[in-house]
């Protein structure tokens, strides 16, 4: 009986402990990708009128998602993965801040391959573009805190299939 309270509160301390983000490796159908998710992700797909993919999931009051889509021509890709970047930092009326390389494994090499913070808009994001072949690829974290630790994990954990 002595040890009551102090069981209370490691009981306590340790569901404390208890990470809001719990990471699992998915491999969304039409894909060609592995990704980390803090979450289990609803993945959604149309054929018309051009292919597109998304996989999305809620955690600890952020959005995680990668969306992908094909491109008809190789000279397309490049400009395809600026104009995602763009696109989404006018969605949501942010400054971009100036991107980063960015290496997923098995991505096709493309200068434009980038990530990036976004600030200053309706909420803080984080986004991610890279591509393999002519199949093009966006992750983003958009939420109240664009947790950092949270961004590394899920933009790291990106592996396209061999």
């Amino acid at each position: 009986m002595k040890n009551k309270p102090f069981a209370l509160i490691l009981g306590l301390a340790l569901s404390a402990c208890a990470p809001a983000l719990d990471w699992r490796e998915v491999r969304p159908a039409g894909a060609d990708l592995l990704a980390l998710f803090p979450c289990k992700p609803e993945v959604e797909s149309r054929q018309q009128p051009a292919a597109m993919g998304l996989a999305v999931c809620q955690a600890a009051g952020a959005s995680f998602s990668v969306s992908w889509t094909e491109v008809a021509e190789p000279a397309q890709v490049g400009p395809a993965l600026a104009q995602m970047r763009e696109a989404l930092a006018t969605k949501l009326q942010a400054r971009a801040r100036p991107g980063e390389a960015l290496q997923v494994p098995g991505m096709t090499p493309q200068l434009q391959a980038q990530q990036q913070a976004l600030e200053g808009g309706t909420q803080p994001a984080r986004v991610a573009v890279f591509a393999r072949g002519l199949r093009v690829y966006q992750a983003t974290l958009l939420g109240a805190t664009a947790d950092p630790a949270a961004w590394e994990t899920f933009v790291t954990g990106l592996r396209l299939a061999s």
